[in-house]
C-alpha cells in the first residue's frame, strides 16, 4: 500500500513452501470454491489428503483434521493422557505448540520475543502437570521420568526447534526420546506443525529415521489456508469419538479450501523440490555467514532444510538457555536495517526464516547484496 516492495522471508511463518499465490494451489482453490466450501460432513477430499499424508509418513495409521496447530497439539494430549491413564506431560523449554493453556509454560514463539511470562490466565492445576525440561538434554528427561515414575502420559517435541529459533536434535536426542517413552510406557509425540512437509517429503520424522506415537500437524498441509491435524497409530487413533471415548470435534474441521490447497501444495513438493529447498537454504545459511565475517559480527547460523535462524552470538545455539545468549537489541537494529533494504525476514530473533521455491537465482543474488550491506552498515561498537 505505501509503495515498497519486499523479498519475503517469513511465508506467513511457514506455510507458503511455494511462495505466495502459486497457480495450482489458487487454481485448487477457486475449483473447490465452485463446488462448496464447508458442508459438516467428510468429503473425499478430506480421505484423499489423509491418503497422501500416511503415504509420507507412515506412522500415521489413521488421521484427525482439524483448524489449528493449537488444536492438533491440545487434542494429542488429551488422548494420550486418555490412552495411557496418566496426568504428566514433558514439554521442552523453548518449545511451542500453541496456545493452549498447559502448553504456554516456559514457551518460545511470541512468548520469547515479547519477554512475556508464559501462564498469566493460566490456573496452577492447569499447569502443574506440565514438566519442563531442556531440548537436547536426554539426561533431563530420564530423571523426570525418574521422579514421576509410570506417571508421563506424553513427551511431546518438535523434532527440529522451530520456536526458539531454529535448534536442531543433537545426535541420537530423537533415538533416545524414542526409547525412554517406550521404555516407560507413555507416548511421544512429534509436533511437525513446522517441520511436516518442510524439512523433507515426510516431515523430520523421515529426516531422522523416528516413528512417534503421535504427529502433529499443520501450515504446510494446508498450503496456506487454516488447517491442523494429529494422527498415529491405529489403536491410539481408535479412541477418538466417535469410533471411540475420547471427544474432539470442530464445525469447519476439514475445510474443504484448506484440503484443496493443501492437496495442491503436496502434490508440487517431490524429491526435486527438497533438493532445490536444500540448496536455496544452503546458499541463504552461507551467505548469512560470510556477511557477518566480513564485517566482525559474531553470528551463529542454525539451519535445517528450508528453515533458519541467524542468532547474535558467537556460541553455539543448542537449546533455550543459549539461544536466549543471543544480542535481541543487535538483531533488531539488523532487521531494521534489511527492511530498509526490502528484505522482510522474521521480526524476532527467537524465530525461523523460511525459503520457497518461489526464491530464485535473481531472489537470492539480491538477498545476497542486501545482506553484505545489513552487516557493512552496523556500528563499530556494535561489533
Amino acid at each position: 500500500m505505501d509503495g515498497n516492495r519486499y523479498l519475503d522471508l517469513v511465508g506467513s511463518w511457514g506455510p507458503l513452501i511455494l511462495g505466495h499465490r502459486p497457480p495450482a494451489v489458487i487454481e485448487a482453490i477457486r475449483a473447490q470454491l465452485e463446488r462448496g466450501w464447508t458442508f459438516g460432513a467428510p468429503t473425499e477430499g478430506e480421505v484423499r489428503l489423509a491418503s497422501v499424508v500416511s503415504d509420507r509418513m507412515p506412522a500415521i495409521e489413521m488421521l484427525r483434521l482439524v483448524n489449528s496447530g493449537t488444536e492438533a497439539a491440545m487434542s494429542a494430549i488429551r488422548l494420550a493422557r486418555a490412552v495411557t491413564g496418566r496426568r504428566k506431560l514433558i514439554k521442552f523449554a523453548g518449545g511451542y505448540h500453541g496456545h493452549a493453556d498447559s502448553l504456554l509454560v516456559d514457551a518460545g514463539s511470541g512468548v520469547a520475543t515479547l519477554g512475556i511470562p508464559g501462564t498469566p490466565g493460566i490456573t496452577p492445576a492447569a499447569a502443574e502437570d506440565t514438566l519442563v525440561v531442556r531440548f537436547n538434554a536426554i539426561s533431563d528427561v530420564e530423571s523426570a521420568m525418574e521422579r514421576w515414575p509410570k506417571q508421563v502420559a506424553a513427551v511431546i517435541v518438535e523434532p527440529v526447534a522451530g520456536n526458539m529459533g531454529v535448534v536442531a536434535p543433537a545426535p541420537r536426542f530423537l533415538e533416545e526420546l524414542r526409547r525412554l517413552t517406550r521404555d516407560d510406557g507413555s507416548l511421544l509425540i512429534f509436533d511437525e506443525v513446522i517441520t511436516g512437509f518442510r524439512v523433507a517429503r515426510g516431515g523430520a520424522q523421515e529426516l531422522y529415521r523416528i516413528a512417534p506415537d503421535l504427529t502433529c500437524l499443520g501450515k504446510v498441509l494446508g498450503g496456506g489456508l487454516p488447517i491442523g491435524a494429529y494422527g498415529g497409530r491405529r489403536e491410539i487413533m481408535g479412541q477418538v469419538a466417535p469410533a471411540g471415548p475420547v471427544y474432539q470435534a470442530g464445525t469447519l474441521s476439514g475445510n474443504p479450501l484448506a484440503v484443496a490447497a493443501g492437496l495442491a501444495t503436496l502434490e508440487a513438493l517431490d524429491d526435486l523440490v527438497y533438493r532445490q529447498l536444500e540448496a536455496v537454504g544452503g546458499r541463504v545459511a552461507a551467505a548469512l555467514a560470510s556477511a557477518a565475517a566480513a564485517a566482525g559480527v559474531p553470528l551463529t547460523v542454525n539451519r535445517v532444510g528450508s528453515m533458519l535462524t541467524a542468532f547474535f552470538t558467537s556460541g553455539t545455539v543448542t537449546d533455550y538457555a543459549s539461544a536466549k545468549q543471543a544480542d535481541t537489541a543487535q538483531f533488531a537494529a539488523w532487521f531494521r536495517r534489511l527492511v530498509a533494504q526490502g528484505v522482510l525476514f522474521p521480526p524476532s530473533q527467537f524465530e525461523a526464516a523460511f525459503l520457497s521455491t518461489a526464491h530464485d537465482d535473481d531472489a537470492l543474488g539480491f538477498l545476497e547484496s542486501a545482506l553484505q550491506e545489513s552487516f557493512t552498515t552496523v556500528p563499530a561498537e556494535r561489533r
